[in-house]
């Protein structure tokens, strides 16, 4: 108990020597201050270049040139990422060098644990090159809707490691780039809008498919999102109380959706117009006394 008291009494009067020494206090002063203004001048370093690229690539838009613009966005979101690394690598070296290490020392000592660390690193260096073959390859880029390990949702934003996806409940998924195995793109090529609509037993089928045909030249010519039909595909099935018909149309992306409500509100009212009903539950309640 005594010599524990006693390397207590030794710390805290070697503290204090340090503290009353002029030296010694003026020295870790400039340090923190060296330290301090190492990173504000990294983030403000961050912010300028990233605001020299928004301007470069805003200037791209305004010259009108014909390139994809979600794989602009997506280029723009990757040389963001790398810029960051990069001052920040920068600003941890010049702070290892306020403290009298010299990086070249460290680097070469560094190669004797390199092997150690190359196994600590192997997820980062893969998240790197998986993020880097998605962008030349093309597999998505920033503002595409797809489907990542069952996560659906819109591509907000891709970085060096990772890549970010936000769901149609507002979630935002962040998921490392080596971790993408499998990739459903839904954002490429013509969208398919389907819906079923019904009829009663009691109605013309081949009248009711007429209406259908002409509803869908109506709608086709006032609807520039959609490419093909819609076509009226015929009867699909037959239920306890209805006839269905299928209709299909394709789109541009993401707008099938917004397509299939338009179809259904335009199908109904061109049924009301001709009369053509649309079959719901009933009851019948029979009196025995009547």
């Amino acid at each position: 108990m005594f010599e524990f008291i006693k390397h207590i009494e030794e710390a805290f009067r070697e503290t204090f020597e340090f503290l009353t020494n002029p030296q010694q206090m003026t020295r870790l002063l400039g340090m923190i201050l060296n330290i301090i203004l190492i990173l504000v001048i990294a983030k403000i370093s961050i912010k300028i270049i990233h605001s020299i690229v928004n301007k470069i690539f805003h200037s791209q838009k305004t010259l009108k040139i014909k390139v994809d613009e979600a794989r602009m966005e997506t280029l723009k979101g990757l040389i963001k990422s790398v810029v960051k690394y990069i001052i920040y690598f920068i600003a941890f070296t010049s702070i290892i060098k306020s403290f009298g290490v010299e990086v070249g020392a460290l680097i070469a000592t560094a190669g004797i644990g390199g092997l150690a660390f190359g196994f600590g690193a192997q997820n980062l260096v893969r998240d790197v090159i998986t993020g880097f073959f998605i962008l030349f390859e093309d597999q998505f880029s920033v503002g595409d809707y797809v489907e990542v390990d069952g996560i659906g949702g819109i591509i907000e934003e891709m970085a060096l490691r990772v890549t970010k996806i936000r769901d149609f409940n507002g979630d935002l998924h962040i998921i490392p780039n080596g971790e993408i195995k499998k990739v459903t793109n839904k954002s490429h090529g013509k969208m398919r809008a389907l819906i079923n609509i019904s009829i009663a037993y009691e109605e013309d089928i081949d009248n009711a498919i007429k209406v259908l045909n002409e509803a869908s030249e109506d709608l086709k010519r006032e609807t520039p999102s959609i490419l093909e039909g819609p076509t009226v595909l015929g009867v699909t099935d037959l239920g306890d109380s209805e006839v269905v018909i299928s209709v299909m149309a394709k789109t541009v992306p993401m707008e099938q959706w917004a397509v299939e409500r338009l179809m259904r509100k335009t199908f109904k009212q061109a049924f009301d117009k001709q009369g053509i009903e649309i079959p719901y539950p009933r009851r019948v309640v029979i009196n025995k006394e009547e």
